[in-house]
């Protein structure tokens, strides 16, 4: 066999694949009327969802499926949607996967659940719900509205999140909030890296808390808080030039520090075991 009929035996080959995949894969679309602050879950064990949101009482999926070995079980009792991903024998990561888009009333509730994702929500107002193990997380463009996060070791963004109660919880994946405020910003991760750029709002509790990762709060000069910051092990830096504060434990230069900005109307908390931390004062 020379090189010429080795090189179309191995293009025929892929082109043979490539239709077979083509082939397989499913297009799908369901719709459900609704009514107002409907409840939407979706559960996808392999694959992307997107939820963004549209006009009406309409929620609206489309579903495309990658092979015969994953079926669709989808169901409407009442205002409550649910559509799950099941996995028939024989399937694996590839031939499991789904890949999701769904339009939903922006008051809707939405609660989705990937391990590989990645998940993505924006411009809603109704409570939001992401777990994954290594999924992407990415949730933007929310107000009003409780936002909830798990993740093992996938990365986790949101922005342009007002008026939230958020509450984010990563073994080791980095978390990055950017304009992120809210009666309550809650961060938990046991190794990864925490970013806030923002000015901790008017009025919220925020908690930033890393084991061994680092914590870096990039904040306006105008923002208005109180502060407690320390690390056992780590070292501690801050840019600002705070007013005193009373803390429950010793302060010591380089590992903790406590005090005021303005008229300190948000509590903040960052803590770490040995990540470093840093409050930086944000360029104009």
């Amino acid at each position: 066999m020379d090189y010429r009929q080795c090189a179309t035996r191995t293009t025929l080959i892929v082109m043979l694949v490539t239709a077979t995949v083509v082939v397989c894969q499913t297009r799908k679309e369901f719709r459900y009327t609704v009514g107002p602050h409907a409840s939407v879950s979706v559960v996808n064990q392999y694959g992307p969802i997107t939820v963004t949101p549209a006009p009406g009482n309409q929620v609206v999926v489309t579903a495309v499926l990658h092979s015969d070995k994953v079926e669709i079980d989808q169901s409407q009792s009442a205002n409550r949607v649910e559509l799950i991903s099941h996995l028939l024998p024989g399937s694996t990561s590839d031939s499991g996967r789904v890949d999701y888009e769904v339009l939903v009333p922006p008051d809707a509730s939405v609660s989705l659940h990937s391990s590989t994702g990645p998940l993505r929500a924006e411009k809603l107002h109704g409570d939001v719900t992401l777990e994954g193990a290594t999924a992407n997380v990415d949730v933007h463009d929310i107000s009003n509205a409780h936002v909830h996060v798990k993740t093992l070791d996938g990365p986790v963004i949101l922005s342009n999140i007002s008026d939230g109660h958020v509450e984010i919880t990563s073994i080791s994946g980095n978390v990055t909030l950017d304009e992120v405020s809210g009666p309550l910003v809650q961060v938990s991760s046991n190794s990864g890296k925490i970013l806030y750029t923002g000015d901790f709002g008017s009025g919220g509790e925020y908690s930033l808390m890393s084991h061994t990762g680092d914590i870096d709060a990039n904040v306006a000069s105008y923002a208005s808080f109180d502060v407690i910051a320390r690390s056992i092990k780590g070292r501690v830096e801050n840019d600002f030039l705070l007013g005193p504060k009373h803390t429950p434990f010793a302060i010591k230069a380089g590992s903790a520090f406590a005090g005021t900005l303005n008229k300190a109307a948000s509590s903040v908390k960052l803590s770490s075991f040995s990540g470093k931390i840093h409050l930086r004062k944000r360029q104009p």
